[in-house]
């Protein structure tokens, strides 16, 4: 008798189990369709609102001047598109760093990554396109891409000798204040129209975007999302700790590398069409 009842409340327990993970999944569901209206609903105002409004049937293209028509897609659509595209990356990048190094305080701006990829990208507006030369997106991610693996190596090299992680945090706040403090010093000794350009980009900003640069991000942030999605399995179990990942099979130096690289590639891309952005936690 006193076996029935071990069983049968084994049983209740492993049922109650799978129904505390079956709601729980449910209300994943229900909590991503939610931001997913809200996301479309505020992509809709951020056409419609404006300066300028514009109403639904003349977004709809039914009525409306040529005026309309190039407010609409030569402008506000493709800074929306922007928005979309580097937000969702923003928050990928600060994903892969916060399960790096295991805080959820760490992120691209957080850490200096994104101040290093500004200082890249000063640097190339200033000496290159100060010259009259012409730099394509690819090469201005490149070169945020190059700033930010030179913040994020300097984060590593840190967090050999430091094991605090409040204090690692610390550390990329003040390698981030140095990129910008060369950055300012670059600044100086710039022409006043490259100031100027650098000064509205460095606030960060959407204003500007073009088709051709929000075709060249969508094309970045869609194969690193894509890779970062092959990486799901790994990702989980590297976040229940080294030695359960190492049992399941993980190469985590080569775990390790990969996530670095995307999330400077990630931060990158943002910093080379928005400027130095950060995300409120």
């Amino acid at each position: 008798m006193a076996d029935r009842d071990q069983t049968s409340l084994r049983h209740l327990r492993v049922s109650g189990k799978q129904g505390s993970r079956g709601n729980r999944t449910y209300r994943y569901i229900a909590v991503l369709i939610c931001l997913g209206i809200l996301a479309f609903l505020f992509f809709i105002l951020n056409i419609c609102i404006g300066s300028v409004r514009v109403s639904l049937t003349e977004f709809a293209g039914q009525k409306g001047s040529e005026t309309i028509t190039k407010i609409l897609w030569d402008i506000r659509l493709p800074r929306a598109a922007a928005v979309l595209i580097l937000g969702g990356a923003l928050s990928l990048a600060g994903y892969l760093l916060q399960t790096f190094f295991n805080n959820p305080i760490a992120g691209p701006f957080v850490l200096g990554i994104s101040s290093g990829a500004k200082m890249a990208v000063a640097l190339v507006m200033v000496f290159l396109m100060g010259r009259g030369a012409r730099v394509s997106s690819f090469a201005m991610i490149l070169a945020a891409f190059l700033g930010a693996m030179l913040s994020m190596g300097f984060v590593l090299l840190m967090s050999r000798k430091i094991n605090n992680m409040s204090m690692l945090v610390v550390s990329g706040v003040m390698i981030g204040n140095i990129c910008s403090a060369i950055t300012e010093l670059v600044v100086t000794f710039a022409e006043d129209a490259d100031i100027v350009n650098l000064h509205n980009w460095s606030r960060g900003s959407f204003s500007g975007m073009t088709w051709d640069n929000v075709k060249v991000m969508a094309a970045v942030v869609s194969v690193t999302v894509l890779a970062v999605f092959l990486m799901s399995k790994p990702l989980a179990a590297y976040q229940l700790g080294d030695a359960y990942a190492r049992n399941v099979g993980v190469n985590i130096r080569l775990l390790r590398v990969c996530i670095v690289v995307f999330s400077s590639i990630l931060s990158a891309c943002i910093v080379a069409f928005a400027g130095p952005i950060s995300f409120a936690l």
